[in-house]
Parts: structure tokens; sequence; C-alpha cells
């Protein structure tokens, strides 16, 4: 077929740090999904939207182009109203696992579209998938039943949702352009638009253990992906949240199943609980409900119930054991004092180089493999007492994340810490 437009012309505006027209953009993304441009010619234009970056007309429009690529879902005949979170990624991050079920049992559906882990980031899905019989893939009448019935569901994003961003997050992940912020917001976007939630609340990391290092990154990315929701017509809100130490005291699949449900009972670490509870309230706002405390359907068991009904609704045994590594090894204090600093990368890194992450995609991971921190920042440590536990199927593994783990926390002379705000900051709609 003829085509409307050339791939170089679309290559040298962004090169040349001009706008692109809507119809160009249009058709660009139209023209990729279909394979009439190459991954070469995409892959010079990523790289120059991350060298030059898009004004919020283009990001706007690439981002409804990408919607357009496939089908839309819509929660209108549900009974409740719908809200949705999405974090970017962090170490130790198993909130959404509380939060759904945590909010449906205040009223509101949580229809959340996960994914799977890749590199020092685990996936919630891989999380799940720890649970014996769990299964991740829904078809849509599936998760509008499970909506009206439990109220909450955790599943994979079906292959008719924006596949043009599937096939674009693919070439970006092999050619450095990951980091693109426009890319990132209209990847991230162009699905939850396409969900058809009608509350979105952003969960921004912010530090080592995040994709973005600064708070001045991670500000633009939260204000980029607010603009797109609210221009699309979705209530949506960032929060800001220090990823510079790991959230809880796990990293692993099985082993933040095992805290999530501690949470759930009512317990668990308290930086989870914060940051369940801080994601949940802003949901809740949006959807209207701001009757309810979240904090209550904690202490009451109510979210609990929400729980055991969401995992059994998708093959699960709430009741069941978790898989457990054969092996453990410690890592040891060399000191007495105070701990001051562990870095989150580094701890992520160690969990995956275990088994709990994946390098690529098709890579398996071990349900039981992980980290188990046995103390945060602002803690009393003592020298020869354990500062962790690593976890894995094959001890060979110890030696590298030991390695990774080498300069990951220091301990000082004894002088408490002041501690970290965990919520940053707010982004909202009418703020500039």
């Amino acid at each position: 077929m003829s085509e409307s437009f050339d791939a170089v012309d679309a290559i040298r505006a962004k090169r040349d740090r001009q706008e692109l027209p809507d119809d160009l953009i249009e058709w660009v993304i139209d023209a990729y999904t279909r394979g009439a441009i190459a991954d070469e010619q995409m892959a010079a234009l990523a790289m120059a939207i991350l060298l030059n970056g898009m004004s919020r007309r283009e990001i706007a429009r690439w981002t409804a182009a990408m919607i357009a690529s496939g089908e839309r879902m819509s929660f209108d005949t549900l009974s409740r109203p719908t809200a949705d979170k999405h974090s970017t990624g962090g170490v130790g991050d198993k909130i959404t696992l509380p939060l759904a079920p945590l909010v449906a049992a205040c009223g509101v559906a949580v229809p959340q579209l996960s994914g799977r882990g890749l590199g020092h980031t685990g996936g919630t899905l891989d999380k799940l998938e720890s649970v014996p019989g769990w299964r991740a893939s829904l078809s849509n009448q599936e998760m509008l039943d499970q909506l009206e019935d439990v109220g909450a569901v955790i599943c994979a994003a079906g292959a008719g949702l924006a596949p043009a961003d599937k096939k674009l997050y693919a070439l970006r992940d092999v050619t450095g352009t990951v980091e693109a912020i426009p890319l990132i917001a209209s990847s991230i976007m162009s699905k939850k638009i396409a969900e058809g939630t009608g509350v979105l609340v952003l969960d921004v990391k912010v530090g080592s253990g995040a994709f973005m290092k600064t708070v001045e990154d991670a500000r633009e990315l939260a204000r980029t992906m607010v603009d797109l929701g609210t221009d699309a017509g979705v209530h949506t809100v960032a929060l800001l949240t220090d990823m510079a130490t790991p959230l809880g005291l796990t990293a692993g699949n099985a082993l933040e199943v095992q805290e999530s449900i501690e949470v759930l009972a009512g317990g668990g670490p308290d930086d989870v609980v914060e940051l369940t509870l801080a994601l949940a309230r802003e949901m809740l706002e949006g959807a209207g409900r701001t009757d309810i405390d979240p904090a209550d359907a904690l202490a009451d068991g109510r979210a609990m119930d929400v729980w055991r009904r969401m995992i059994a609704a998708q093959g699960g045994d709430p009741a069941a054991t978790l898989p457990v590594a054969a092996e453990q090894t410690q890592v040891m204090a060399d000191r007495d004092g105070v701990l001051t600093r562990l870095d989150a990368l580094q701890v992520g890194v160690a969990a995956w180089r275990l088994g709990a992450g994946r390098a690529r995609k098709e890579d398996p991971v071990q349900a039981g493999a992980g980290v188990t921190l046995h103390a945060k920042p602002g803690d009393t440590v003592r020298a020869g007492r354990p500062l962790m536990t690593l976890h894995t199927d094959t001890p060979e593994r110890f030696a590298r994340a030991e390695q990774t783990l080498a300069g990951a926390w220091t301990i000082g002379s004894g002088k408490q810490i002041a501690p970290r705000s965990l919520v940053m900051e707010r982004i909202a709609a009418d703020e500039s």
C-alpha cells in the first residue's frame, strides 16, 4: 500500500528538535504496529525523543495513537466506581497485594492490570504466582465478573490492550531508550487509559532502587502522566515516594506475599502499611468515598476477607503454604552501631541474582528466592548478628549475591538518624 509519510521525516524532525504534527504521529504508531516502519527506524526516532523530548501535545497524541492501536475496556456496567494504582517499580514494592483488596473492601472496585519483573524490580504477577494454583490470565468477561463479585482483580493485561506499546517497549528495552520520559509516560498511560478505570493513582518511585534516580526526573515523569490522564478524562494523582531503601523487610516473590498477608492481618512493616494506606486514601478520595477510613478495613479483617476471595477466584488456595527456598545463608554486621544506609538497588540486584528476578522475559523465577532484612536504617545493630538472610534453591548463587551486597550498607557510631519521609510530594491536576 502507498504510505502517507516516510519514517525518515519523523526522525529528522525530532533530530532537529521540531514538533511532530498529529497526523504524522498517528501514522508512525500505526505503521510501526503493522510493520511498515523498520525497527532500526523506530529505534532512531526513540533515541531522538530521548535526547530532545516532546511537547505535551505530542505526548498526548502519541499516547492516544497507542490506545487506538488496540481495544478499550469499559467498567460502566459495574455497580461501584473503579480506581487503579500504578507503581513505576522498586525493591520490595509489594504494595499492590494488600492495596487492591483493601480498597475493594471500602466499596471501590480495583481492576489492577500488572506485569512481570525484569531486572532488579519484582513483578506483581511473579509474586502472586508463588501462591499454589493462582493464575494471572483472565478474559475480559472473567475480569468484569470478578470485579462485580469480589471487587478486586490483579491480572495480566490482555494482548488486545495497546499492542503498539508492547512492540515499542520491547524495542526500547534493547536500544537504550527505556529512560525517555515521554515514552515511559505514554507507555504506562496508554494501557491505563485503555483499561477504562475512572481513577488512577500513580506511585512514582525516587532513589537508587527506582528508574527515576532524582526528584527532578520523578517530578517530570509524574507531571507528564498526570497531564495525560487528566486530558483523557481520568482523575489522576501522583505521589513521589522514597526508594532509596527497600520497602518492607523482604525482596522476593513468596517472601513478599507472606509480608503482604501480614499487613492484611493488621501487622507488617510500618513503611508498607503507611504507603498502602496513603495510596488507598488517594484512590478512595478520587472515587468519592471520603467517608471511609481504609485503616478500619485493615484492622477489622474486611481487607483480608477480600484477599482470600480474590485469590480463590483466580484458582489460588489462600490457605496453602507458600514456597520456601531450599537454602539460606546470613549476612552479618561487622560492627556495633546504628544502620544509617541500606541501598535499595544493591538489595534488589542481590535478590535478582538469587533467582527472584529475570534478566530476559523468558527466564524462570524461583518462588522462594530473595532477601529478608533484619534491620532498616535507624535500627541498632550488633557485630556478628544478622543484617539479612539470603534465600535460594541454588546455593551457587550466594557468592555473586554477597558480592553485590558489598558496600550496600553503612553502620554509624551510634547516633540516631532522622526518619525519612516515605511520601515526598503529591502532584495533582490543579497544581502547576
